[in-house]
């Protein structure tokens, strides 16, 4: 069992897409989804981040349900986005409400065996991802879309290019990004040129860059080799959190071996299939379910 600190603040968010929706607002965000797969994958969990008074109470009772340590600062209101989905899956995002930075470092992070670095907002900034690197040793994983994003017009999420970034991504052991905030970042499209975008994103100084294109797979660049990883082929009932469960997958392989990053993807792929299927922190997540369709996949690349 391993240690897995995430930093991202936890959201209540209410979702829609054309299969389902949320009957109100439903706990997400990309460190809180990752640390519920991770949870269940039978690693030890730590979520740090900022939660209102408003969701306070709920937010604890849902930790201690889910099986995740909360250490949380208090802020004026919690987290959360309206999200909207079309048919093609493309979809809005209005803000509901913002927590702010994050300020607290928990002890533990000296011990942990990863750390996952997952902002809905603008919450981590660098100078945090900078003293994580004094207190710690552990691999940093980043996924940058709240680095990326900004409040425009009517609350209303729009994706930006970040300076910072260029300073947060040497820092990191892995930058995962989905393709929208790979073309953000590199200016190259995925589905144009995967292989060019995951080079593009690995330029900024990340070990490892990892590119996720929904159904078409993902792509990871160590600067030696590049993988191609299948996706696994199933019903998206709702993508949200889709991203952050690959990662969580990803983290999972990464640490039982981290030379084998072509498993790690397939992991990755293997887990977001099964967050996909369902909506909401119920999702889930198997470990024998798991590694029977990680193993589908990597018999796709011995074929």
């Amino acid at each position: 069992m391993a240690l897995v600190v995430a930093f991202g603040n936890p959201v209540y968010d209410d979702i829609t897409t054309p299969f389902v929706a949320t009957n109100g607002r439903s706990l997400s965000g990309c460190s809180t989804n990752g640390c519920l797969a991770l949870s269940r994958l039978g690693h030890r969990t730590v979520l740090a981040g900022n939660v209102g008074h408003d969701y306070q109470d709920r937010f604890l009772a849902d930790m201690q349900r889910y099986g995740i340590e909360a250490c949380v600062g208090l802020a004026e209101q919690t987290g959360g986005f309206k999200l909207v989905y079309d048919a093609s899956g493309n979809r809005t995002l209005d803000v509901l409400g913002c927590a702010g930075p994050i300020e607290v470092i928990p002890p533990l992070c000296a011990d942990a065996d990863a750390i996952i670095i997952g902002p809905i907002l603008q919450e981590t900034p660098l100078a945090l991802i900078e003293q994580l690197q004094q207190v710690s040793c552990a691999p940093l994983f980043l996924d940058p879309q709240g680095v990326l994003r900004r409040l425009g017009a009517n609350d209303r999420i729009e994706h930006v290019a970040n300076p910072d970034l260029a300073r947060i991504a040497p820092l990191c052991t892995v930058v995962k990004a989905n393709e929208l905030e790979a073309c953000v970042i590199t200016g190259i499209h995925p589905r144009e040129d995967a292989l060019a975008s995951v080079r593009g994103l690995r330029a900024l100084g990340c070990q490892i860059a990892v590119v996720t294109i929904a159904e078409a797979g993902s792509v990871i660049d160590d600067g030696t080799c590049q993988y191609v990883i299948p996706a696994y082929a199933t019903d998206a009932r709702d993508p949200t959190g889709a991203g952050d469960t690959y990662m969580a997958g990803f983290i999972d392989a990464y640490l039982r071996n981290p030379d084998d990053l072509y498993a790690a993807g397939c992991t990755g792929s293997a887990v977001a299939s099964l967050w996909i299927e369902a909506t909401g922190p119920d999702t889930p997540i198997c470990p024998e379910e798991v590694m029977r369709r990680t193993e589908i996949l990597l018999r796709q690349r011995i074929s």
